[in-house]
């Protein structure tokens, strides 16, 4: 699932000068909020994710808005899910699927979704700059498969390097990450919507899948837990503009890089789309006929 960013309504443009801002957990988002996010898959090549250090600037007024998505959290008492995540303190409900979240002093972390755990740390705070942290090995996924039905038994010795293990009981899979958040730079954040005073997050994740085979003897019974060769990792990498402007409450941009460091995608804050049109005097139209019974031109 694509993970969701989100960005606050705003009722005017922020105009701010280099500092060293602070983001606490009381500049983000609360219940009630309304989040409007803007996405481009193909951003122009003059994006860059810049360079690291104190008063940067990185001009991202050419995204353009490729798709654009509305979200509000809401309380997650009384969601279908909510009794399944107690630590959850804000929700999302995306078309039916529900996204429960934990904000406090010290982090924003996603919980899970619907009746699934899935905990990951968004972000640690407070982000100020020059803070490293490093959160893992976390354990994302542990589940136990029994009764195996799918699999071919005749790699149990071969898995278990005993020849009298001639089954496969059970499977296991865990998924472990660990992330490392970096707030190396600092700067102004230039996008459609204006300019902002911002931290930048450089994110790097390393996602580990073991898959272990319990392997027994069906003459004996014994058997033990062994692990699949060739553990699957995935390691990923973004960057998260971060500002504690009143307004925002949460990331103003976000970009996705691949292993040469190239630029997937970009989500970015933007305003509601009805802001976007722009007025049209009342000089310009002209209704007909008056008085009207069925039709109005």
């Amino acid at each position: 699932m694509k993970t969701k960013l989100f960005t606050i309504a705003l009722a005017f443009i922020g105009l701010n000068s280099f500092g060293q801002i602070t983001v606490l957990d009381t500049d983000l988002m609360n219940v009630g909020d309304i989040i409007y996010q803007a996405y481009d898959d193909a951003p122009a090549s003059s994006i860059s994710v810049g360079n690291a250090g104190p008063n940067q600037t990185w001009d991202f007024s050419a995204l353009q808005v490729q798709e654009y998505d509305t979200t509000e959290f809401i309380d997650p008492a009384g969601t279908p899910f909510g009794a399944d995540h107690p630590t959850a303190n804000l929700c999302i409900d995306d078309n039916g699927e529900y996204i429960y979240i934990n904000k406090n002093a010290q982090s924003l972390s996603l919980v899970g979704f619907d009746d699934y755990p899935y905990p990951i740390m968004l972000a640690p705070l407070p982000l100020v700059y020059g803070l490293n942290t490093t959160l893992g090995p976390v354990i994302i996924m542990d589940s136990l498969i029994v009764n195996v039905g799918f699999i071919d038994h005749s790699i149990a010795p071969l898995i278990s390097l005993n020849p009298l293990y001639d089954q496969i009981d059970s499977i296991r899979v865990l998924v472990e990450s660990t992330t490392e958040f970096n707030v190396d730079a600092h700067g102004d954040v230039i996008i459609p919507l204006g300019t902002f005073d911002a931290l930048r997050v450089k994110t790097d994740d390393v996602t580990t899948q073991d898959i272990f085979l319990y392997c027994s003897s069906t003459v004996t019974g014994n058997g033990s837990w062994h692990l699949m060769p060739d553990s699957d990792i995935q390691i990923t990498s973004s960057y998260a503009w971060w500002t504690n402007d009143p307004l925002v409450k949460f990331v103003l941009v976000q970009i996705g890089v691949d292993s040469l460091g190239g630029i997937d995608a970009v989500d970015f804050m933007h305003s509601p789309l009805p802001s976007s049109v722009n007025d049209l005097s009342s000089n310009n139209f002209n209704i007909y006929p008056i008085p009207a019974t069925n039709n109005l031109t």
